[in-house]
């Protein structure tokens, strides 16, 4: 026979056992649902506490482990988008940074991004930059990082990748590729990449714009570009498969109206043609009003700060290539109403990151429903009819 104090203290067990048990799973229960309000109040909140890498590797973790609901509702038609032989469910892409090491894609399909891009990866393993290496700027909706390409190399890569697009239902794959810190030929890293993924990427991404590879920026000077990609893109036409894939230049944000007009004038020559262009990486300027006290802390700066810097290079890019160039527009996208300013622009594709890291899954749900219902608001039955309509006038003939 139980004493009084014994049954007590096995009712109260009992009790806690299943508070905690019932807690635990309504807790599972939104974030596999992407319960926008569940992440805002709970989720984001305590990842925030994490060290910044530590909660990436998290965010790695359960994209990779498909802790999260597939999307159960089709995306509306007007978000759905034919590029380059491709067709986008919806324009709403995984910027390169995130699943550096291609271990998310899934996930990040099941999420609701209609693309996803890898990397940068690297021909060969590197650790990237000493720790700490990423800052949260909270008050500034913005984050510092300076990975400096940390990746396990085109092998360990590639079969990763190519496990994923044997699958029936995946996102569009693209492949961002990076050279080599102590690489001395940057030419060859990147034919190198070409390659490797070319037969099994959805596209190909050439990233001459990190800020945190010494001397890498330095490739878009207008001889240093045409020397870099007329062989690339040669390499990219020579490989033996039925599909060619597009050929992207990522590009940064810091730059001179002089420059801007160089990298448009070589990609548009015919040696030097690109399909694509993604603008822009992050940036390495201040803006005077950062309130965070990590603002000084070296690398590239992305997220909200970096908004409307990157939609003005991206109407300004469109301009310049006269909207020949299918643009890929990301910096600082948080919303629909960010989405919709950057295909007005000029842009074709949306990509997002910092926002990702902020506010979690819900926050692709939430942009794809805005962007549409701005579309229609505006007499948009397609994503392709509005791009570019802010910048049109502006288009040198």
């Amino acid at each position: 026979m139980y004493t009084r104090r014994e049954k007590l203290i096995k009712q109260v067990t009992a009790i806690v056992t299943i508070s905690v048990g019932g807690t635990a799973a309504f807790a599972s229960l939104c974030i596999w649902n992407g319960n926008e309000d569940f992440y805002r109040n709970y989720v984001m909140p305590f990842t925030s506490r994490l060290d910044p890498e530590t909660s990436h590797r998290l965010a790695i973790f359960a994209m990779k482990r498909c802790l999260i609901r597939k999307q159960a509702k089709p995306d509306s038609e007007t978000l759905t988008t034919k590029l380059w032989g491709l067709n986008f469910k919806n324009p709403i892409g995984m910027a390169a940074g995130f699943d550096k090491q291609a271990e998310a894609m899934q996930g990040l399909y099941r999420t609701g991004f209609g693309f996803v891009e890898i990397g940068s990866v690297t021909p060969e393993a590197q650790e990237g930059n000493q720790k700490p290496r990423v800052f949260r700027l909270t008050e500034d909706d913005a984050i510092i990082n300076r990975y400096g390409f940390n990746s396990e190399g085109h092998e360990a890569v590639y079969s990763r990748v190519k496990v994923e697009g044997e699958k029936q239902e995946r996102a569009i794959i693209g492949v961002n590729l990076g050279k080599n810190k102590l690489s001395t030929n940057a030419v060859d890293d990147y034919v190198a990449g070409v390659k490797k993924f070319g037969e099994i990427a959805d596209y190909l991404v050439i990233n001459v714009s990190s800020p945190n590879t010494p001397g890498l920026r330095a490739l878009q000077q207008k001889a240093e570009l045409e020397n870099l990609i007329a062989p690339v893109v040669e390499a990219r036409n020579n490989l033996k498969i039925s599909r060619l894939p597009p050929l992207l230049l990522k590009i940064a944000p810091d730059l001179t109206e002089a420059e801007k007009k160089d990298i448009a004038s070589v990609v548009l020559k015919e040696k030097c043609r690109v399909d694509g262009l993604i603008v822009c990486n992050t940036t390495v300027s201040r803006p005077s009003d950062l309130k965070s006290d990590l603002k000084s802390e070296t690398g590239g700066l992305s997220g909200q700060p970096l908004k409307d810097v990157s939609t003005r290079c991206i109407r300004d890019i469109y301009r310049l290539t006269r909207g020949q160039i299918p643009i890929v527009g990301v910096g600082g996208v948080a919303s629909g109403q960010d989405a919709y300013e950057k295909v007005l622009a000029g842009a074709s594709l949306i990509q997002l990151y910092t926002s990702f890291a902020f506010q979690g899954p819900p926050v692709v749900r939430r942009i794809k429903r805005e962007l549409d219902e701005l579309l229609r608001l505006n007499g948009y039955q397609s994503v392709a009819e509005a791009v570019g309509k802010s910048s049109t006038s502006q288009i040198e003939h």
